[in-house]
């Protein structure tokens, strides 16, 4: 069983709340490795299953998105960018028309602005970050234009690949602007091998950011003091959303009774995490997650 100092904090009991945290049930060598864990090397705990079909990612909005920016890439002379580097303004207008990114709200978007930029539309702005860091484009002038690379994805056999690739930029490689405290740095994105798997054993069914937080993240004091529950707000926007726009999670929000602006969000796993992830990982004691 997984013991490290740090949770007999008195701080830390009392924000876990009697929970007890999935990953606890490794044995010390399976924890160690996926709290080490890097796509990039042989011989991990954790690989990615790209062998499925393009019918599977269909729920995944990054990666479906990403196909539609790589082939407006292809269109004419390409994206055109202004001079700071973000797309101009006509290709974002033509974007906001082609996304249909989920639970996003368009109305408010254009409420709140006057003129849309691309930081402004952060669905098509984070897709073409990661995309540009994973090098599917290549800049021509002040356009940018799907690259080989880009067009080899294209391929519908590829989309797993694309998948893998897009994933690994944006949970390992991309600071990608999160609007958490800065006092939470990368917490829990520093544990994202040990945070997948607690997640492949607690969300098999609805559960509560609040709760999966506890269930999967490794808490620190940094975070957890913080009255406003800072580290659910970090693990929902560092690793829940994105893995719902991976299409790894589902999400839902139920009201809250008496607080007519507030809802409870709600998380579980899709057939499409258990089929892209597999663990190899040894429990030292039977699993039981403990709410």
């Amino acid at each position: 069983m997984v013991a490290l100092a740090h949770m007999e904090s008195p701080r830390i009991k009392a924000w876990l709340g009697g929970i007890e945290p999935a990953w606890t049930v490794l044995d010390s060598d399976s924890f160690r490795a996926l709290a080490g864990f890097s796509p990039v090397l042989p011989g991990e705990p954790i690989e990615f299953n790209t062998e499925l079909s393009p019918e599977e990612f269909k729920g995944s909005a990054i990666t479906q998105h990403a196909i539609i920016l790589l082939k407006a890439g292809m269109e004419s002379d390409g994206l055109k960018l202004t001079a700071t580097g973000n797309l101009a303004r006509s290709v974002v207008s033509e974007m906001v028309k082609r996304f249909d990114w989920p639970l996003y709200d368009l109305e408010t978007l254009f409420r709140m602005n006057k003129v849309i930029n691309e930081p402004d539309f952060f669905p098509l702005y984070m897709t073409r970050m990661i995309a540009q860091a994973a090098k599917f484009f290549r800049k021509s002038k002040d356009h940018l234009k799907t690259s080989p690379l880009g067009r080899e994805m294209l391929d519908p056999q590829k989309i797993g690949e694309l998948q893998r690739i897009l994933f690994i930029i944006h949970m390992w490689r991309l600071e990608t602007p999160n609007y958490v405290p800065a006092q939470a740095g990368r917490w829990p994105l520093v544990d994202i091998g040990v945070v997948l798997w607690a997640l492949s054993v607690a969300a098999t069914d609805w559960e509560t950011a609040e709760n999966l937080t506890r269930l999967c993240s490794i808490p620190i004091e940094e975070v957890i003091r913080s009255d406003s529950d800072m580290a659910s707000f970090a693990m929902e926007t560092q690793i829940l959303r994105p893995l719902f726009h991976f299409g790894f999670l589902e999400h839902r929000s139920d009201p809250i009774p008496g607080k007519a602006f507030l809802k409870t969000h709600l998380y579980r796993r899709t057939p499409l995490f258990d089929r892209f992830f597999s663990f190899r990982v040894t429990l030292e004691k039977p699993h039981g997650l403990r709410h």
